[in-house]
This record gives C-alpha cells, sequence and structure tokens, in this order.
C-alpha cells in the first residue's frame, strides 16, 4: 500500500503535461514503482489525467482551470475513510432538509410539535411522549401536560426556544400555542430562520471537513507531501458540494416561504 501512494508523489508534473500526452499513450511509470505496480501505476494516472481533462472549468474571476481531483478510497484507506467523510457531510446535509421540512412551514400542523426536544430532570424527551397534542383550529394548537404535569414548565420553554416563532401560555396543565398569522413579515421572519438553520449546517460541515483534514495531516511521516495535497482538495471538493446542495436546500425553501 505504501509503495502504491509513492505513485502519487509524481502527480504533479503528470498532471500538468498537454493534452497531447494523454492522446499519443501515458507516460511510463517512475523509477521507484516496482514492475509489479507498473500497470496499477498508469491506471491510477490515467484515471486523474482524464479527470482532470474531463472535468475542469473555468474558475471565477481568474480564467484558470480547476482539476477536479477523485482518488480511490481504497488506495489510501489507511490514511481516513473517504466514504465516512462524505456520509457524515452528507448526514448534516439531510438534517438540514429535515430541518427546513419540519420547522419552517407557512402551514402549521400538530406534527410540527412532535420533535420539539424537552429537558426534564429524567433526561431528554420529544414533546409527543410528555404530552397530548391536538389542533383546536388553524389558529391554535394545544399541548396537554396531564400524563407529566411537572415537564408543563420544562415543555414551555422547549416551545418557546423551538425557533418556530411561538409564544405558548400555559393555563394549568395546559399549554396553548397560538399560530401567527400568515402575514408578509411572518415569511420573511421564517425566511431569515431557514438562513440561519442553514448557516448553522455549514458550521457543522466546516467541523468535518476540518475533522478529516486534521487526521490526513497527521499521515504526513507515512506518505508523500503530494498524497497529503491531493487528499485535501478531494475533501475541500466533498464539502464545497455538500455546501452547494445546501444552497440549492435554502433557495427552494426561501422561494416557498416568501410565496
Amino acid at each position: 500500500m505504501a509503495m502504491a501512494l509513492r505513485c502519487f508523489r509524481h502527480l504533479p508534473s503528470l498532471l500538468y503535461r498537454s493534452s497531447f500526452t494523454v492522446t499519443r499513450g501515458l507516460p511510463q511509470a517512475p523509477n521507484c514503482c516496482p514492475s509489479l505496480l507498473l500497470d496499477g501505476c498508469r491506471q491510477c494516472v490515467h484515471q486523474v489525467l482524464l479527470t482532470r481533462q474531463l472535468a475542469t472549468k473555468k474558475a471565477k474571476g481568474k480564467g484558470q482551470s480547476q482539476a477536479k481531483v477523485n482518488i480511490s478510497a481504497a488506495l489510501v484507506e489507511d490514511i481516513i475513510n473517504l466514504e465516512e467523510t462524505s456520509e457524515d457531510m452528507q448526514a448534516v446535509v439531510e438534517a438540514l432538509k429535515e430541518d427546513l421540512s419540519r420547522n419552517l412551514s407557512v402551514r402549521t400542523s400538530p406534527g410540527a410539535l412532535d420533535h420539539i426536544i424537552v429537558m426534564t430532570k429524567d433526561g431528554k424527551f420529544p414533546l409527543n411522549q410528555l404530552g397530548q397534542i391536538s389542533l383546536k383550529s388553524p389558529q391554535l394548537i394545544v399541548v396537554n401536560m396531564a400524563s407529566f404535569p411537572e415537564s408543563t414548565a420544562a415543555a414551555t420553554k422547549a416551545i418557546r426556544e423551538s425557533g418556530m416563532n411561538l409564544n405558548p401560555e400555559v393555563d394549568g396543565t395546559i399549554i396553548r400555542v397560538p399560530i401567527p398569522k400568515v402575514t408578509r413579515e411572518h415569511r420573511e421572519s421564517l425566511a431569515k430562520l431557514a438562513k440561519q438553520s442553514t448557516n448553522k449546517s455549514k458550521e457543522a460541515l466546516r467541523k468535518v471537513r476540518s475533522k478529516s483534514i486534521n487526521q490526513v495531516k497527521k499521515s504526513k511521516s507515512k506518505v508523500s507531501e503530494d498524497t497529503i495535497w491531493l487528499l485535501e482538495k478531494q475533501i475541500q471538493q466533498m464539502a464545497d458540494s455538500a455546501a452547494a446542495e445546501m444552497d440549492k436546500l435554502l433557495a427552494a425553501k426561501t422561494k416557498e416561504l416568501l410565496g
């Protein structure tokens, strides 16, 4: 594995060769590669060269080409699990998608409060496990906390701090949650909340990226600097792709909220 990774040391110089090199034939494997790995080395070079030529585009404002790195996860599995990194990033995107769908809508239903987490002395519980939630009218949701009256105050606080722009009112063990009128101001408020939620998700995405890059840097003593550089670039590309998906989700939700 380590011998195969050393092949990446020669990639930068190979990447900048002209398209003439690709059409006329692949460069020979470097001397450091044993003959046993010759075909594998040429295959890696071929993949990266084609990826660079077919997936480049003009950099905004610079007029330069940006190469898309696509390293096989199997070749670097002893350095970092790229598939796991991708899954962690996608999990952040999916969490944002669910948040935008559940919490930010101009139409309110009893199920909109189900996911709210209530902090009690016995731990954290979804609101629908502590109280009976019902829709009394299009403008009012009622939460009956008769089964767990001691958690009424905690449930009220959780609803108020849910980020849904709700102002609950308490009457014994009954929590009344007036639904804000669907005014232009309310729509704009929801749109702002959507942007705030997206920004929080992007921060979580940056943490995943930083964690992965730091893990890669720990292998500097084992692999070449070129390999480290390629991995860092690919991780950044994965993060950029996830961030772009978040921007699309925000744009769609903003359009929906503002009508």
